[in-house]
């Protein structure tokens, strides 16, 4: 009984992705953070939101593509038997729910974000994953889930009107949605060659973009040698992170070789993000960021992220 259960928990996080969860906070403390804002009540809820239609995303995506799946990874949940169907996509619809609920209750702007986040994630599960639009897709959520964050990260009473002009903030959180939405594009159009590799140009364009957003990101635009130094060593892991599997797939583009360069692209999103809440001025959050890297990396080991 006690394996039975073990065996059902197993299944729910392969399908939940959990190693690939780690990933999605620091989309909202990226956001806060370009804002020139510190988190509060309002950054947890979108955190929680982000979370349960990041989970929502990755069920309904198994719940699409269960035929599929049944022929290229007969070893995954829905065409093991181990999760059914109906099951899947219940979860899909309550973890949905929950995350517009929990942005809801982050205030109105919030909620409306969340709402384009869940119209462009099930598109992409239901329609455009086997289009050329996916890789846009795909960055458009994850451009969406760091205004999220944004969004529900309200300014502090006692501040000044004039202490963050609304045009300079708009352009610093544009700027850090840009950057996270093109690693977004880039590791996604390497994903679509995972099940059977074969392809050069996609991990070469992907290891193009992760090298222009590092050189980004570790010029800091804040005055000083020691404010830059944090964002610098941060760019320098995500490159390093996403960077070393990329290149290996682009010289042998084996199936198992693109697959951990997706994996590696998924798991430099924290780096990513905690570099751009360094280069923003948020240290701290930066810093904090970090320690969910090794925890990804841990599980990842026993989940995988894609």
């Amino acid at each position: 009984m006690r394996r039975r259960a073990r065996a059902g928990l197993r299944a729910w996080a392969e399908l939940l992705r959990l190693s690939a969860a780690f990933t999605v906070p620091g989309d909202a403390l990226a956001g806060a953070a370009a804002a020139g804002l510190h988190p509060g009540r309002g950054t947890a809820h979108a955190i929680g939101a982000s979370l349960c239609l990041y989970e929502a995303g990755m069920v309904l995506n198994d719940w699409a593509d269960r035929d599929e799946d049944a022929f290229d990874r007969p070893h995954r949940p829905l065409p093991s038997g181990r999760v059914t169907p109906a099951a899947a996509l219940t979860a899909a619809v309550a973890l949905t729910a929950a995350g517009l609920a929990c942005a809801a209750r982050a205030g109105r702007r919030p909620l409306a974000v969340a709402t384009a986040l869940t119209a462009t994630a099930w598109s992409y599960d239901l329609c455009l994953k086997h289009t050329p639009a996916a890789p846009a897709a795909m960055a458009a959520a994850r451009a969406l889930d760091l205004l999220l964050g944004a969004t529900a990260t309200p300014v502090p009473p006692a501040w000044p009107v004039d202490t963050i002009p609304d045009a300079p903030r708009a352009r610093a959180v544009l700027g850090a949605a840009l950057t996270l939405a093109a690693h977004t594009y880039a590791v996604t159009a390497v994903s679509r060659h995972e099940a059977h590799g074969g392809s050069t140009a996609a991990p070469l364009a992907a290891l193009a973009a992760t090298a222009g957003a590092a050189a980004h990101l570790a010029r800091a635009p804040l005055p000083g040698v020691l404010r830059g130094v944090l964002p610098g060593a941060l760019a320098g892991v995500y490159l390093r992170t996403a960077g070393t599997p990329l290149l290996h797939a682009a010289l042998h583009p084996s199936p198992q070789l693109t697959q951990r360069a997706v994996a590696g692209g998924i798991r430099a999103m924290i780096p990513l993000q905690a570099a751009l809440a360094a280069r923003a001025g948020a240290r701290i959050s930066g810093t904090a960021l970090m320690g969910l890297a090794p925890l990804a990396r841990r599980l990842a080991q026993k989940v995988s992220p894609t």
